[in-house]
């Protein structure tokens, strides 16, 4: 296997300090051991305005086939042969992708202590392997590369046979790739891709590959178009992984779409202790927690609604949803939250994977951003959003409000937030204070009640205010809800577009 890296230079930056970067010195040739064969590096050239580095790969095909005799397929004779006689000593494969990772460590992280700005700044870069398999042709191969900034994506196939022209082209190709890139961004495109390409791996997928592919792919993986097959693929198309890794580059993406750190979108609120103050909280006295009173207030405002299928938008940990689900009348209730870890004590609560069949068609827990629209979330009777829009930024609200009821629009719409002038009836909470650490506002009943008009006048819908909890003549309940519907005049509008369209 082989592959050259070349950059340009000139005096006063000179395409030597490639070297530098690869932490490899162009005057003498270097030998490495890896797992499956010996790795060289050389420098075909090396001046002050041009300098290439090469990776050749001698695979020891023996050894390959000993460490993995345990994963043969049967004792066929040309099984057995096919063992010894293959592509992988001269087509870039996983075998290529370890070794890159063996020789070039250091170069994959970005770090050079002697040259750290030459590390974090761009290089004129031509990478070339002359020996690509490729599983889906040129075709996939210019799809997973062309995205990632390369200025050239040069892809030839290899004749089965030049000699025979006849008989068209084989599975391999030649890549040459050229742009202005990261020496470490463009070695962890390639240590992805290259098993991405031959839809292959020479050792066994653990678990722990899921955090390589992430290592990898950050900064560049979870906005891909083609992120799903290159997952898919890295992962030897086991499907726990692929779903695993899936949901954490989502999360990635909706964090880097905020300008946000993923610990702080992935911030799935734990469900309080009935005697804890956090909002939740209701006095000793009481045997009925004011998280109950709100989720029986909500099943019967969607009841009365006539509601069959619901969304619980910012669904957490999956109360609201267990709820409704013992109710035969919600005849679909989808989850959908942000937050992975929410999701999943979400699914460990609802005993989804021990659901009957005809019980899990009912339900689905999706991620998602409410501040995104999201076509999956069109066609539901109701939406529930109880205690969500005071964990958003203010300046993030108008972008739920058009996702949910300009763009969303179901029917009914249940939103339910804490009422902050009944903070002073709870005695453990300081003055001044809000419920969680994570609200970011609460609202008195009248900047409640004025949100609630001025998104029910913008988007067509009728609003009424219903109390939940106790009713405090001073300072009202402790809960505040609003339940919007549709009128009948934005009905009528949204079908005879949905007509025109």
């Amino acid at each position: 296997m082989f592959l050259t890296i070349s950059t340009t230079g000139t005096p006063e930056r000179p395409a030597t300090d490639l070297g530098f970067l690869l932490h490899k010195h162009p005057d003498r040739a270097q030998t490495f051991s890896t797992s499956h064969g010996i790795a060289h590096v050389l420098y075909p050239e090396a001046s002050v305005e041009r300098c290439t580095a090469a990776l050749l790969l001698e695979v020891d095909p023996v050894a390959l086939v000993r460490r993995g005799k345990s994963k043969g397929r049967g004792g066929a004779p040309d099984a057995a042969l096919a063992q010894y006689v293959n592509d992988r000593p001269y087509a870039a494969s996983s075998l290529l992708a370890v070794a890159l990772s063996t020789v070039f460590k250091t170069a994959l992280h970005g770090v050079c202590k002697a040259l750290p700005e030459r590390a974090a700044e761009p290089l004129p870069l031509r990478i070339e392997v002359p020996a690509v398999p490729a599983r889906g042709g040129a075709d996939l191969v210019r799809s997973l590369f062309g995205p990632l900034g390369w200025t050239t994506v040069d892809v030839r196939p290899v004749a089965l046979d030049e000699t025979f022209p006849a008989w068209g082209d084989s599975r391999y190709v030649t890549l040459a790739l050229e742009g202005e890139l990261r020496l470490a961004d463009a070695l962890r495109q390639l240590y992805v891709l290259l098993p991405v390409l031959d839809d292959a791996k020479h050792y066994w997928v653990a678990p722990d590959e899921v955090e390589k592919l992430l290592r990898a792919g950050d900064g560049w993986l979870a906005d891909h178009p083609e992120r799903r097959l290159i997952t898919s693929r890295y992962l030897s198309r086991r499907w726990g992984l692929t779903r695993e890794a899936t949901e954490r580059l989502e999360l990635v993406r909706l964090a880097e779409a905020d300008d946000l750190g993923v610990e702080a979108i992935d911030n799935a609120v734990e469900d309080p202790a009935p005697d804890e103050e956090t909002g939740e909280a209701e006095k000793a006295e009481k045997t009925v927690s004011l998280a109950e009173q709100r989720r029986e207030a909500i099943l019967t405002a969607l009841r009365d609604a006539g509601a069959g299928r619901v969304l619980d938008l910012g669904c957490g940990q999956g109360q609201l949803v267990q709820a409704l689900l013992k109710d035969v009348r919600f005849t679909r209730v989808v989850g959908v939250d942000v937050s992975v870890r929410a999701l999943t004590v979400a699914a460990r609560r609802l005993k989804v994977e021990r659901m009957s069949e005809r019980q899990a068609e009912r339900v689905a827990l999706m991620q998602g951003s409410l501040t995104y629209t999201d076509k999956r979330l069109k066609g539901y009777d109701a939406a529930v959003l109880s205690e969500v829009i005071e964990h958003l930024d203010l300046p993030r609200l108008p972008a739920l409000e058009y996702a949910v009821f300009g763009t969303a629009r179901p029917t009914t719409v249940v939103v339910t937030t804490p009422n902050v002038e009944y903070n002073v009836r709870w005695e453990t909470l300081p003055a001044g204070h809000v419920r969680h650490r994570d609200h970011r506002f609460e609202w008195t009943r009248a900047e409640f009640r004025a949100w609630a008009s001025r998104v029910a006048s913008l988007h067509g819908y009728a609003v009424r205010h219903i109390p939940v909890g106790p009713d405090d003549p001073e300072v009202g309940p402790p809960t505040q809800m609003a339940v919007f519907t549709v009128t009948d005049s934005a009905r009528t509008t949204t079908v005879k577009e949905e007509k025109a369209a």
